[in-house]
């Protein structure tokens, strides 16, 4: 008979054989949607050049960065303030989740890899619940403000999102937010705060969401650039409204993973006013593989970092 005692290690293995097999699952599909387009791939990066992706991949690096910044302020803004190497391990690494269908799974996993250190399963998934509203809201706040510098195709088919910009200032605004969260956690019957939001940090969260899709926007300037082009004087406006509005349009579309395909498709048609389709989609398709690239990068990162934050 096995001993009471030996219940939690088994437990522990368990656990430990789960979420190797999440990742194991989450980098196949990234290595099949890679292998399926790699002769795609090959020919962007050929017509691109390594030094607009080299330059690509930085920025993408620290919009990706500027993201976990943000969540760990949505974190502190509901009473669970975490160490710098303790949200880049639970953040980055929950992220691979976002490459499985749905967009729930990197907040399952991030909930379950805070557990280990003390943070109540409840307050992590509030945080990343919160935290895909405040980029959705800022993603349309940023996308309403540039878009009447993008394509008009981009303006007759998307005018709506322009909707955005009175929204999401209302909504981001902290009492508001506070209000808007309880009220979904009350109607998917999960735990309330035991505190309002902290609207300096909610503040703070916003702060670090428009620095991301900055970022965002200038890791596809080089990309662009690389190409044939008539980027004319709003090249960073286009870039940074175009991505904020395809990735928000993505992510909406939740069967798929991390807005495959729907993410690209608008984003050809938001750089339509500055290059050719031929063009667009060779941008469209390094970035997507930038960004896999930076979320790879960022895990491999703070799965090293698992050392510096043993379990309680």
């Amino acid at each position: 008979m096995t001993e009471p005692t030996d219940r939690p290690a088994q437990r522990s293995r368990s656990r430990t054989a789960l979420r190797v097999a999440f990742l194991a699952v989450a980098l196949l599909l990234i290595g099949l949607w890679i292998n399926d387009r790699s002769a795609q791939l090959g020919a962007a990066f050929q017509r691109t050049g390594v030094t607009a992706i080299a330059l690509s991949t930085l920025a993408a690096l620290a919009g990706l960065l500027a993201s976990s910044f943000c969540w760990r302020s949505l974190l502190a803004a509901l009473g669970s303030p975490m160490p710098l190497r303790l949200s880049l391990h639970v953040f980055f690494v929950g992220q691979i989740g976002k490459y499985l269908p749905g967009n729930v799974f990197a907040v399952a996993a991030q909930a379950e890899l805070a557990r280990d250190h003390g943070v109540p399963r409840s307050r992590i998934v509030t945080a990343g619940l919160v935290f895909l509203g405040v980029l959705t809201a800022t993603g349309l706040l940023v996308a309403a403000a540039v878009l009447p510098f993008a394509s008009p195709d981009v303006l007759r088919s998307y005018g709506w999102v322009l909707l955005g910009l009175p929204i999401g200032v209302i909504v981001l605004a902290p009492p508001v937010l506070d209000r808007l969260v309880r009220f979904a956690l009350r109607t998917l019957r999960r735990p309330l705060p035991d505190r309002s939001l902290d609207g300096r940090q909610v503040l703070v969260a916003v702060g670090w969401a428009l620095v991301m899709w900055g970022c965002y926007g200038l890791h596809l300037m080089p990309l662009v650039l690389a190409q044939p082009h008539d980027s004319g004087r709003h090249l960073l406006l286009v870039s940074t409204g175009g991505y904020a509005l395809a990735w928000t349009a993505g992510f909406l579309f939740v069967v798929a993973p991390a807005g495959a395909g729907v993410r690209e498709a608008i984003l050809v048609l938001a750089l339509a006013g500055i290059a050719r389709q031929p063009e667009a989609t060779a941008v469209a398709l390094l970035s997507r593989g930038v960004q896999t690239l930076g979320d790879v990068v960022w895990a491999a990162v703070g799965f090293a970092l698992r050392r510096d934050v043993a379990p309680r």
